[in-house]
C-alpha cells in the first residue's frame, strides 16, 4: 500500500492522533511564536476540562478505558509548552512580561497580582496538592485495584465458565465478561503506572521553574545588564506564571485521574454526580442535623451570623423538601365492596402446570425483576439452551409462593408431583466441593450443606469468604444460580414427561416450515401423532436428544409400513442416530472405551430376554452390582460409562439398568459407526 492510497483510506481520528503525537515532540525542538503558545495554552485547559467532565459522567472507569493514554498525552503536551515557553522566556523575556504570549502574563499578572513571592508560594501549594495528596491518593487506589483484580480473576473465569455451562449464559455473553475482566485487569495496572507520569511531571516542573527563574536572572542580568530588581520583576514573573499555567491544567487531569479510580458501581448508567446527589442529600435527617448544627455555630458571638444562619436556612429547607417528597404517596385504592359468594363454576377448575417452581417468602425478591432478580432471566435462558440442545420447546416454568413453604425453601414440581426441593440463603454464596477442595487448611467458615443438584457436599459462606473458597478450588455460585442449576438437571432428566401432545404438534408445525412435504407423508398418512411422540418420548427416556427430527421421521416412514410398534420403531431410529447418540455419549474421540458382557452371560441374558420370560432377580441384582462397580471406575478415570450389547438385549438392558445404575448408558452394536475403534475396557461377569 502506497503512502497516498493510506492517506486517504485511513479516517482523521486514526491520523490525527500520531500526527498529535509527531506535533508535541516537535514543539520541544522548534521555537514557537507567542501567539501560538496562547492558543496551545488555551488548548491545554480546555483538553484538561474535557478530561474531567468525561471522568465526571463515566458510569464505569471502563466506560473511559483510554484514560492512561490520554494521561501520558496530557503530560507530554505540558511539558512539550514548558519546554517552549522555557525557551521564549529566557531568549526575550528582558523585552518584557509579554513576551511568552498573554496567557503566562495574565497567570503572572493577574491570578497572583504581579507579585511573583505570592507567585511561588500558589505554585509550591499546587504541586504538593497534586503530588502528594491526589496523585499519591489515586496511584494507590490504583495499585490496590489493580492486585485485586488480578487476584479475582480465576474465580471470575470460574463464575463465567459455571454459567455457561449451566446454560444461564451463551458463548457470546461469556467472552464479552472473559474481555471485560481482562479489560478491567489491564486498565487498574495502566492506571497504576500512569500515576507516575504525574510524579514525574510535578517533580520536571519545579526543575524548570528553578531554571527558569536563575537562568533569566543570569541572562538578563550578566547578558542584557539589566538591574536586578528589573530582572527578578520580568523572568521570574515569566517563570511563575509559567509553572502555573502548567500546573492549573495538571491539577485538573490529576483530579480526572482521582475520580475515575475511586468510582465505586452504582445503579446502572448513574454517574458521579446522579449517585453523590443520590446518596449524600438523599437522607432529610442527616440534612435537619446539619442544619442545627450550622445554625447553633452561627448564634456563637463573634461568628460570622449571616453567613451560618444562611447555610442553616438552606439546609434545613432542603430537608423539609426531601422529607416531604418522600411522604408524597399514591392515594390508597378504594376499598372493593364486599360480594356475596357466588356458585361454583368451571372457570374455579385450574389446570395443573407441566413445570412448576414453588418458593418460600424469603426467595420473593430472586424471582422478582423490579427488585433485581436474576432468577427469572436465568430459567428463560435455561429454557432456551434446553431448547437448543434437547430439540423442542419446554413448557414455561410457573413461578409462585408457598407459604407452605420454610423462608428459604424451594419446591420444583412436574404435573402437580414434587420432583426436587432445595433450601437456599438469599445473600450467602454456595461453595461446591468438586473433589478434595474441602481437604484444604485451614478449613473454610460456612454452612455444611449438600449441593441441591447433584448432592455434592457444599458450603454457604459469606460474601467475605468467596475469593479464599474459589482459591481452595471450590466451585462457588450464589442462592439464584443454586435454584436454577437444579430446574436445568430435572428439565434435562424429565424431558420425555416434558413432551406433551401440545409440544410434539408445536414441534411438528415447526419442523414443516422446513420439510413439510416430509411431514405431511409421515403424518398423519402413515402414523398417528401418538405414536411419533411415544418414539420421541423413548428416546428422551434414554438420554438421546431428538434435535435430528429429520432422520427420526424419515426413519419411521421407511419402517412405518412393515411396524407400528413403538418400541422397534425407537430402536430402529436408535440405530439411524447411532453416530449422534455416540457423538453425544463419548465426544470426537475415534476410540471408544466402553463396558461389554462375557459371552456366558450374554446367552442367559438372551434366554431370558426370550418374550414371555423374565430375568432371574439374583442375576440382575449382580448384573446392577457389577455394572454400577464398573461404571465408577469409569467415572473415576474421566470416561463416560457405556454398555455395549447385542441388540436385542439393549432394551431390556437399559430399562433393568435404568434404576440401578442411571449415568450407565446401554448401546447396541448396531448403533456404533463403523468408523470408530471399540474398546473394552472392562467384560462384566455374571459373579462380578
Amino acid at each position: 500500500m502506497t503512502l497516498v492510497s493510506f492517506l486517504r483510506s485511513a479516517s482523521p481520528i486514526a491520523l490525527g492522533v500520531p500526527l498529535a503525537v509527531i506535533a508535541i515532540v516537535a514543539m520541544m525542538v522548534l521555537p514557537l511564536p507567542p501567539f501560538l503558545l496562547d492558543l496551545l495554552f488555551t488548548f491545554n485547559i480546555a483538553a484538561s476540562l474535557v478530561v474531567l467532565l468525561a471522568a465526571v459522567y463515566a458510569a464505569r472507569p471502563l466506560d473511559f478505558a483510554a484514560f492512561p493514554t490520554v494521561l501520558l498525552l496530557a503530560t507530554l503536551l505540558r511539558l512539550s509548552l514548558n519546554v517552549a515557553s522555557t525557551r521564549v522566556v529566557l531568549m526575550h523575556g528582558h523585552t518584557g512580561t509579554d513576551a511568552a504570549g498573554k496567557v503566562i502574563e495574565s497567570f503572572g499578572t493577574f491570578l497572583i497580582g504581579g507579585n511573583f513571592a505570592v507567585g511561588l508560594v500558589v505554585f509550591l501549594i499546587l504541586v504538593v496538592i497534586n503530588f502528594v495528596v491526589i496523585t499519591k491518593g489515586a496511584g494507590r487506589i490504583a495499585e490496590v485495584a489493580a492486585r485485586f483484580t488480578l487476584d479475582a480473576m480465576p474465580g471470575k473465569q470460574m463464575a463465567i465458565d459455571a454459567d455457561l455451562n449451566a446454560g444461564l449464559i451463551g458463548e457470546a455473553e461469556a467472552r464479552r465478561r472473559r474481555a471485560a475482566i481482562a479489560a478491567e485487569a489491564e486498565f487498574y495496572g495502566a492506571m497504576d503506572g500512569a500515576s507516575k507520569f504525574v510524579r514525574g511531571d510535578a517533580i520536571a516542573g519545579i526543575l524548570i521553574l528553578v531554571i527558569n527563574v536563575v537562568g533569566g536572572l543570569a541572562i538578563g542580568v550578566l547578558q542584557h545588564h539589566l538591574p536586578l530588581e528589573v530582572a527578578a520583576d520580568r523572568y521570574v514573573l515569566l517563570a511563575v506564571g509559567d509553572g502555573l499555567v502548567a500546573q492549573v491544567p495538571a491539577l485538573v487531569i490529576s483530579t480526572a485521574a482521582g475520580l475515575l479510580v475511586s468510582r465505586v458501581a452504582g445503579a446502572e448508567g448513574e454517574d458521579v454526580g446522579a449517585q453523590i446527589a443520590r446518596q449524600l442529600l438523599g437522607s432529610p435527617r442527616a440534612l435537619a442535623i446539619a442544619a442545627a448544627l450550622v445554625g447553633a455555630l452561627g448564634l456563637v458571638p463573634g461568628m460570622p451570623h449571616v453567613a451560618f444562619l444562611t447555610l442553616a436556612g438552606a439546609l434545613g429547607w432542603a430537608a423539609w423538601r426531601l422529607e416531604r417528597r418522600a411522604q408524597v404517596a399514591p392515594p390508597p385504592a378504594p376499598a372493593a365492596e364486599a360480594k356475596p359468594a357466588e356458585e361454583a363454576s368451571w372457570d374455579d377448575v385450574v389446570p395443573v402446570d407441566a413445570f412448576a417452581l414453588e418458593v418460600g417468602y424469603r426467595l420473593v425478591p430472586l424471582v422478582d425483576s423490579a427488585h433485581g432478580g436474576e432468577l427469572l432471566k436465568r430459567i428463560r435462558a435455561i429454557r432456551r439452551k434446553f431448547a437448543q440442545e434437547v430439540g423442542f420447546l419446554p413448557p414455561a416454568v410457573h413461578i409462585r409462593d408457598n407459604l407452605e413453604l420454610r423462608p428459604g425453601a424451594y419446591r420444583i414440581l412436574l404435573k402437580g408431583v414434587a420432583i426436587g426441593e432445595g433450601e437456599v440463603i438469599p445473600g450467602q454464596f454456595l461453595a461446591i466441593d468438586p473433589g478434595g477442595a474441602g481437604a484444604a487448611a485451614p478449613p473454610l467458615k460456612g454452612t455444611p450443606t449438600s449441593d441441591p443438584a447433584f448432592g455434592l457436599p457444599a458450603l454457604w459462606i459469606e460474601p467475605g469468604e468467596r475469593d479464599a473458597a474459589l482459591a481452595r478450588g471450590y466451585t462457588v455460585v450464589d442462592a439464584g444460580a443454586v435454584i436454577a442449576t437444579h430446574v436445568s438437571h430435572l428439565m434435562h432428566s424429565n424431558a420425555a414427561a416434558l413432551l406433551g401432545r401440545n409440544e410434539m404438534q408445536q414441534l411438528l408445525e415447526q419442523f414443516a416450515r422446513y420439510a413439510p412435504k416430509l411431514v405431511e407423508d409421515v403424518v398423519p398418512k402413515l402414523v398417528p401423532v401418538a405414536l411419533v411422540q411415544r418414539v420421541l418420548q423413548n428416546l428422551l427416556e434414554e438420554g438421546v436428544y431428538v434435535r435430528d427430527l429429520r432422520t427420526i421421521l424419515e426413519t419411521i416412514a421407511e419402517h412405518a409400513p412393515r411396524t407400528q410398534d413403538a418400541g422397534e420403531l425407537t430402536a430402529l431410529v436408535r440405530i439411524a442416530l447411532g453416530p449422534a447418540i455416540t457423538q453425544q455419549v463419548f465426544g470426537p474421540a475415534k476410540e471408544l472405551p466402553v463396558l461389554a458382557l462375557e459371552p456366558e452371560l450374554e446367552r442367559l441374558l438372551g434366554q431370558s430376554a426370550a418374550p414371555g420370560e423374565a430375568i432371574e432377580p439374583g442375576l440382575a441384582e449382580a448384573l446392577a452390582a457389577s455394572a454400577a462397580a464398573a461404571a465408577r471406575k469409569l467415572e473415576a478415570l474421566g470416561l463416560a460409562p457405556a454398555l455395549v450389547v447385542a441388540d436385542r438385549l439393549r432394551a431390556p438392558l437399559a430399562r433393568l439398568l435404568k434404576r440401578a445404575v442411571p449415568r450407565l448408558r446401554v448401546l447396541c452394536h448396531a448403533e456404533l459407526p463403523g468408523e470408530r475403534t471399540v474398546r473394552v475396557v472392562q467384560t462384566l461377569g455374571a459373579r462380578a
